[in-house]
């Protein structure tokens, strides 16, 4: 029997290390593809398009909207967010487990469109660390940390829609607890009901067989 792929949404505030955890996963487990998001934010230092972002207009994007052609979008901070459908289905259907680093809004709207989809929450130790790790990037200005730490604020209050949660405190750790949760998903019955109807279904026709 073939294994689905299982789609993981990843959440967390910004500078809770999302991406950096994302990376190591992929370098470290082979069954993992990291979709590839559109935005219409301009690309930091060392960004480039088609790895870390596909980089659009907003004209671009709207296009995109209205040809169906996103699993979810958002805005977030004054720019759009989406998820590219096309990827993520040919992935899941090679039975790859599809990594989507996507903010509360668009993961939200994922579960709706995926009830399957299996969503997690990264979080820093503490609310400290979390400006600190803002701080320590130098592409922010203090306006701006100051608005993502409003923003986590009202994040904060949307975690419980989410099934588990991962605190990035040692990167290695948490990489290795991010790649067990996944794999423990894999035999939830909720996404093995085909394999345990099968199964019934040969007892059934082993035992009748017996008599």
């Amino acid at each position: 029997m073939r294994r689905k792929g299982i789609l993981v949404v990843v959440s967390g505030f910004s500078g809770a290390g999302k991406g950096t955890l994302m990376k190591n996963l992929i370098k470290n487990y082979d069954n993992y593809a990291l979709s590839v998001s559109m935005t219409t934010r301009s690309p930091r230092e060392g960004e480039e398009n088609g790895k870390e972002y596909f980089f659009v207009s907003k004209e671009a994007f709207e296009e995109k909207v209205k040809q169906d052609g996103l699993v979810e979008y958002a805005c977030y901070c004054d720019n759009y967010y989406g998820t590219p459908r096309e990827y993520v289905e040919t992935q899941l259907g090679m039975g790859k487990d599809v990594i989507l680093e996507i903010e509360i809004q668009g993961a939200l709207k994922v579960k709706e469109k995926f009830p399957a989809a299996l969503l997690l929450f990264v979080m820093p130790p503490s609310a400290k660390q979390l400006k600190q790790r803002l701080a320590g990037r130098g592409t922010e200005t203090p306006e701006v940390i100051e608005k993502r730490m409003r923003r986590a604020v009202e994040e904060a209050r949307g975690i419980e829609s989410y099934d588990y949660i991962l605190i990035n405190d040692d990167l290695e750790i948490c990489t290795k607890e991010l790649h067990s949760i996944v794999s423990a998903a894999h035999n939830s019955i909720d996404r093995n009901e085909e394999f345990i109807n099968n199964m019934r279904q040969e007892l059934n026709v082993l035992v009748k067989g017996e008599k």
